[in-house]
């Protein structure tokens, strides 16, 4: 990735603000938490130099505003352009001192954005961010490269263990945009965890675009269930959760550690994309139904009451009728207990893009995905009732209305569902876990006393 910096358009600014105080940095961070990683430590760093910074705000004002983009697919990148377009407004009107995009958008089309949003002062990827720092005139400051200022509440936190992916699935721009994978060292990714738990962290979602490929590239074999072992050895680590593992050479050890260990949250999220050997076949998915089949009974086998997430893909080029269908039966006899799916999108440079015609309409996709969407409504109605007068360790996140809000072993935040309990409950603190009795349930959210 290389910068575009405008001829004759000076980067440089002062960490003094408008009022005379310290400058304020706005930074918004779109698409995943892989994205909110990168957003936290640069925060850091800006904290360090002695900007003022602020996260996500409403009304983003500051003398420096930083958009991290995503550019999965449509929706996200149409979100991430429609945000640039509106803090360009801000920027011709002089509302804002200084505007830079950085992330995967920018990192995938840093030419045509250059050219069409010209307002912006500098462009960057994914991973040379750190350049907004000396673009400035200021120093990165390497001894802070673990630390982040959180804008999760302060009991959990991201760790991202690895950048890039090797698969070479038909739909996915992921590759494209991060190139291979790179996997951190163990050592390095335990020591930012016990900086994490010094600072009050006790909930750690463990994320990677490929959990299962952690290791085979730097260390020549399988490193997930070691680095699993060893932050769960760390004193005050409380949850560990795992997200956005690979069926294929799955790493089945970490069963053996997700069993055997109580601050192992049971929770997998494995994106399956599909069931049907029509369709893995041509997503290149280098898996088959019955292994699938055999992975999921496996799971279920090896740790008792582990709780699956996984997505679907519908409208991929080439998807029947009886493709849909095999994979409602497969939703139905499988009975995930979350379920996310999402409409093909046409990616450039993808191999669908190259070799699949995209002849699906839209709206043929979007009533499949409400399709299989409804069927897991009525499978998640019927779990959560079965958890009815059963017990729960919950950790609270915070205070909302009329309830505390809090999450089981079983939930990962913002994307699944919540236990809620009476705001007039005594004694309950946020961030902390209590034993908690459900009550009653809906679709997607438990009540608790």
């Amino acid at each position: 990735m290389q910068n575009n910096k405008p001829l004759g358009k000076s980067l440089k600014a002062s960490p003094v603000g408008r009022d005379g105080g310290a400058a304020l940095v706005d930074i918004i961070t779109l698409g995943c938490s892989k994205n909110l990683v990168d957003s936290e430590q640069l925060l850091r760093q800006f904290e360090a130099l002695g900007y003022k910074v602020r996260h996500d705000a409403e009304e983003p004002d500051g003398e420096i505003v930083i958009v991290n983009t995503c550019g999965f697919i449509g929706d996200a990148k149409e979100e991430s352009i429609n945000t640039i377009l509106q803090l360009a407004e801000l920027r011709k009107e002089n509302k804002i001192k200084k505007l830079f995009v950085m992330g995967c958008l920018s990192e995938r089309y840093l030419k045509e954005l250059s050219l069409e949003i010209p307002e912006v002062d500098q462009y960057y990827g994914k991973f040379n961010f750190t350049n907004i720092l000396t673009d400035l005139g200021c120093e990165y400051r390497a001894d802070l490269r673990l630390e982040r200022t959180l804008t999760t509440p302060p009991h959990y936190a991201y760790i991202k263990i690895s950048e890039g992916c090797n698969r070479t699935c038909s739909y996915c721009a992921i590759p494209i945009i991060t190139g291979r994978n790179r996997s951190r060292s163990l050592e390095d990714i335990e020591a930012e965890v016990k900086l994490l738990v010094a600072k009050g962290v006790k909930e750690f979602q463990l994320i990677a675009q490929d959990l299962s490929y952690y290791g085979l590239d730097s260390y020549k074999e399988l490193k997930l269930a070691d680095l699993v072992r060893r932050i769960s050895d760390i004193s005050g680590v409380e949850w560990i959760r795992l997200h956005y593992a690979y069926p294929a050479r799955f790493p089945y050890d970490v069963l053996d550690v997700m069993r055997e260990r109580d601050n192992v949250c049971k929770y997998m999220d494995i994106a399956l994309q599909h069931i049907s050997d029509n369709m893995l076949k041509m997503m290149r998915r280098n898996i088959t139904k019955q292994e699938t089949y055999d992975l999921l009974q496996r799971m279920r086998e090896e740790v008792p009451g582990i709780h699956l997430r996984t997505t679907m893909l519908l409208g991929h080029p080439g998807e029947t009728e009886d493709d849909v269908e095999e994979m409602k039966e497969f939703i139905r006899k499988v009975r995930f207990e979350r379920l996310g799916a999402f409409a093909f999108s046409n990616e450039e440079g993808t191999y669908a893009y190259k070799h699949y015609e995209d002849n699906i309409p839209q709206e043929v996709k979007d009533q499949r995905v409400a399709d299989i969407m409804n069927i897991q409504q009525e499978i998640s109605f019927n779990i959560n009732q079965k958890k009815i007068g059963k017990q729960f360790k919950v950790m609270i996140d915070r205070l909302d209305g009329d309830y505390y809000i809090g999450r089981t072993e079983f939930d990962s935040p913002e994307v699944d569902m919540e236990v809620l309990i009476p705001s007039d409950t005594q004694n309950v603190s946020i961030g902390s876990f209590y034993d908690t009795k459900v009550v009653d349930a809906t679709d997607f959210d438990l009540y608790g006393v």
